[in-house]
């Protein structure tokens, strides 16, 4: 008897649902809240920051996943895009420095190919169009500029190529090291294979180890690179000279190139590409949001910090008096509760955050949490001063002078503590809204996580996982 077929969504669509519906969330009530307070300085502080966004949301509506190619100069990266695509796109040659400036081009996989007896094809339903690019060699820059062109392109890319064509050098595991902070999944390709028959991946694997415990980064690299993410290719084989008999017994040699080998390189791009390439699309465009909304939210507070301190100094006396005036003790914790999350609320709104009551009560809870017995402790000691109040109030109308006394008394140390607890909470709630949207429901780093909570222990995100969070 079949089966009948399974109507659930593709985890992956899943993921890349959330994370259109996580970037568009962010990017409206950014620009509502730049309309609604019409100020040109905030407005152009925050356009590159909105633009991140904006350009990652168009990305994963248009299913665009960027491979970015990186080595050291004269290690075949053009050559193994060119055997990639099947024609000769990037130019290369025997000079070396031939790539100048990162470029870009489309690649289209079509057909399928055959890795460990398995036939891979594309998945055509993912709808993903790859984008390949080239970069120059990573020794053939100086200092600040080569990092910022890394940095920027490794930030652009999901997938990450490094190759090396031998024994890779210190110069080339530290630059492999500094494309780890990218958080990006790596592959590294070793070519020109057909000059190292003897070559293996473990040797490679075994070779990053030593140089790994000569550098003291060892651990960091094992854990995020596998033997299973080392490719072995020949983009451009050397030429090899081939005998050649003719019918009238004419005897000739002539070179001949071989043809790339490539074929497991494609394999493992394809597999990852099936196996979680939305999800990939999905991390990357989440984790560069996140970070354009933390500084989003670090120059609005930094722009508006002197708001938010006469905000959260006005609430404190609000609470503080309010609590030194009323009678009735369990009405001190009620209300003191009411103004925080009022305080939170208004907070947020300063920031151009959208906070509902029941996400600031959350908030609340966290900070109090958090805060150890510190505030607690402070809420423990308000509960006995007024019931202390209280009870003095009672006392009032048996004994007016003495009782007023001890009323005030207790009444002046209650609103003190009060005030104190109010303003540790509206600094407190400042940390966490520096993180601007990120953590609500919607929030980037909540749904990073839960992408990463679903992914299988197969996948190359899996290693990631610990960063990333």
């Amino acid at each position: 008897m079949s089966q009948a077929p399974s109507n659930r969504p593709n985890p992956q669509d899943t993921h890349l649902n959330r994370a259109r519906a996580s970037l568009r969330q962010a990017f409206t009530n950014y620009s509502q809240f730049l309309r609604s307070i019409k100020d040109p300085q905030l407005e152009s502080a925050l356009k590159a920051e909105l633009e991140t966004i904006s350009s990652n949301l168009k990305k994963l509506d248009q299913y665009v996943l960027r491979i970015a190619v990186f080595g050291l100069v004269s290690r075949g990266k053009s050559a193994i895009l060119n055997a990639l695509i099947g024609e000769k796109v990037f130019e290369t040659g025997p000079l070396n420095g031939v790539t100048q400036a990162p470029s870009l081009v489309t690649w289209s996989p079509s057909g399928g190919f055959v890795s460990e007896g398995r036939s891979i094809v594309p998945e055509s339903s993912s709808k993903i169009r790859i984008e390949l690019i080239d970069t120059p060699g990573l020794d053939e820059i100086d200092g600040q500029a080569r990092a910022e062109m890394a940095q920027e392109v490794a930030q652009q890319a999901d997938l990450i190529l490094f190759v090396i064509s031998g024994d890779m050098t210190r110069t080339e595991y530290k630059a492999l090291c500094d494309l780890r902070q990218a958080q990006k999944p790596l592959i590294l390709v070793f070519n020109k294979v057909d000059l190292y028959p003897d070559q293996s991946r473990q040797d490679i694997y075994l070779n990053l180890q030593s140089l790994g415990a000569r550098t003291g980064n060892s651990d960091r690299l094992e854990q995020l690179l596998t033997s299973d993410e080392i490719v072995m290719v020949a983009a451009e084989p050397a030429p090899l000279q081939m005998r050649v008999e003719y019918p009238d017994g004419r005897v000739s040699y002539e070179w001949e190139s071989p043809p790339p080998q490539i074929e497991e390189l494609k394999a493992k791009i394809l597999t990852i590409l099936n196996r979680e390439g939305r999800s990939l699309l999905a991390l990357n465009a989440l984790t560069q949001a996140r970070v354009a909304e933390e500084e989003i939210a670090a120059k609005v507070m930094e722009l508006r910090n002197a708001e938010a301190e006469a905000l959260i100094w006005k609430f404190t006396r609000y609470k503080a008096i309010a609590i030194a005036l009323n009678p009735i003790a369990f009405l001190d914790l009620i209300g003191g509760a009411v103004s925080d999350l009022a305080m939170i609320q208004a907070l947020a709104n300063l920031y151009g955050l959208p906070m509902t009551r029941y996400e600031a009560g959350k908030l609340l809870n966290t900070i109090l949490l958090s805060s150890g017995t510190l505030l607690l402790g402070e809420i423990g000691s308000g509960v006995l001063l007024g019931m202390g109040k209280s009870a003095a109030a009672l006392a009032t109308g048996v004994d007016g002078s003495a009782g007023f006394s001890a009323f005030a008394g207790t009444a002046a140390v209650q609103a003190g503590i009060a005030g104190y607890g109010s303003y540790s909470v509206g600094r407190a709630a400042q940390v966490y809204l520096e993180n601007g949207c990120t953590w609500g429901a919607q929030g980037a780093n909540t749904v990073i996580r839960e992408i990463l909570n679903q992914v299988d222990a197969k996948t190359i995100i899996y290693r990631l996982r610990q960063e990333l969070l």
